[in-house]
């Protein structure tokens, strides 16, 4: 049976370009980059290349870029570096409720080592007010960390105003850019951000490298101790090969960029307009066109989403649900509860999202099963 992989949003393959470009740094250049001798040179060579593709990708300087374990870490090192410092000024700190987790779980820990924190709304396409953000301020505000585009629902916000308004008050702006960055042009100068989180394997990358993005002379300390690698920001031997990766993958992206863009868009709206034609029921989430390319998210009324992904796996069919299965309980995501969605009606999300190896034979493949899949659950639900 075809796999058919919709789920490019949790995670991508590694693009074969990327392979060949990481495989001579496992055993030909194996050098660790902090020592002398050349073939410690050639891996330090690969590694600031890397960094400076990366940089340049996004209009920052190689300085700025700190390599870590990837998104989660970053997030962390961006948050906790900030709030902790700059506690002396203030503490009060700022975030959107449609956070990924590895935000939100940052900030409740800061909470309870007495912080205040504020949960922005979002309206019912998933987008942050900038009145909510305006009249959150307050002169104690040290940080406002919101994503750049949403791992659920793929709404994108507008960055460069919800940054320019965060720094009307002197506070200092973070967004975690892991579903953004080659998908959305990126400018860190023009969109005045201060701290970027990203990571590889979003982007046909390796899993397990990521960066940090923090300009030039704003706060930014390790909670790490060891060696003076990234700086002294990063301690610990970089992960040379995942980095010569990432570099590799940000180039492609940057070659590719329009032409995926486009084609991702072609294969999303292919979807959707059968989903339309053929299933009755369904609320499509997420902002219709500020939306991460290739990214369609929907609730199936009456029904879970789980047993909608169970099924279609049976098919060869990997999607993602917006559910999350804990101790036998089936909780609705935070996301689609905040965007004002019923609990009923997101514990029916699915999302597809496309990469560049998905085929229009692909989405008919998926319309092909989808309703009948819908029908027969909907059949067996106590909600109908």
């Amino acid at each position: 049976m075809k796999c058919i992989y919709l789920d490019h949003s949790a995670t991508t393959p590694v693009d074969p370009e990327v392979v060949t470009a990481m495989n001579p740094f496992f055993s030909v250049h194996f050098g660790n980059p902090s020592s002398l001798y050349s073939i410690a040179e050639t891996s330090r060579d690969a590694m600031e290349a890397s960094r400076e593709t990366i940089a340049s990708f996004i209009h920052a300087s190689p300085r700025e870029i700190i390599f870590t374990s990837g998104g989660t870490e970053s997030d962390n090192q961006a948050i906790f570096s900030v709030a902790r410092s700059q506690k002396n000024k203030g503490s009060h700190l700022i975030t959107s409720s449609i956070e990924h987790h590895a935000v939100l779980h940052a900030f409740q820990q800061l909470e309870k080592e007495g912080f205040t924190v504020t949960y922005l709304p979002v309206d019912s396409d998933g987008i942050v007010p900038s009145s909510a953000l305006e009249k959150a301020l307050t002169p104690t505000t040290t940080l406002v960390s919101i994503m750049h585009a949403n791992n659920e629902v793929g709404t994108i916000q507008d960055i460069q105003n919800l940054s320019r308004i965060t720094h009307s008050v002197g506070a200092l702006f973070h967004t975690d850019a892991v579903q953004a960055i080659g998908k959305v042009p990126i400018d860190v100068e023009a969109m005045h951000i201060d701290y970027l989180s990203s990571s590889a394997h979003k982007l046909y990358g390796p899993k397990g490298i990521g960066f940090l993005y923090a300009k030039k002379g704003i706060p930014l300390t390790s909670y790490l101790y060891g060696g003076g690698q990234e700086r002294k920001k990063r301690p610990g031997t970089e992960n040379v090969p995942s980095i010569v990766g990432y570099g590799k993958a940000v180039e492609l992206a940057q070659k590719r960029f329009q032409a995926d863009h486009t084609y991702l868009q072609t294969l999303a709206s292919f979807l959707i307009e059968g989903i339309q034609n053929t299933i009755n029921d369904v609320v499509f989430t997420g902002h219709p066109t500020q939306r991460t390319p290739g990214h369609v998210s929907c609730c199936f009324k009456h029904i879970e989403g789980e047993s909608i992904l169970l099924m279609l796996d049976s098919h060869g069919i990997c999607v993602s649900s917006g559910s999350a299965c804990t101790s036998g309980n089936l909780d609705a995501s935070h996301v689609l509860l905040a965007m004002g969605l019923d609990s009923a009606t997101a514990q029916g999300s699915i999302r597809f999202t496309m990469g560049r190896n998905n085929t229009i034979e692909d989405m008919k493949a998926v319309l092909n099963v989808l309703p009948g899949i819908v029908e027969k659950l909907r059949k067996m639900s106590p909600l109908c």
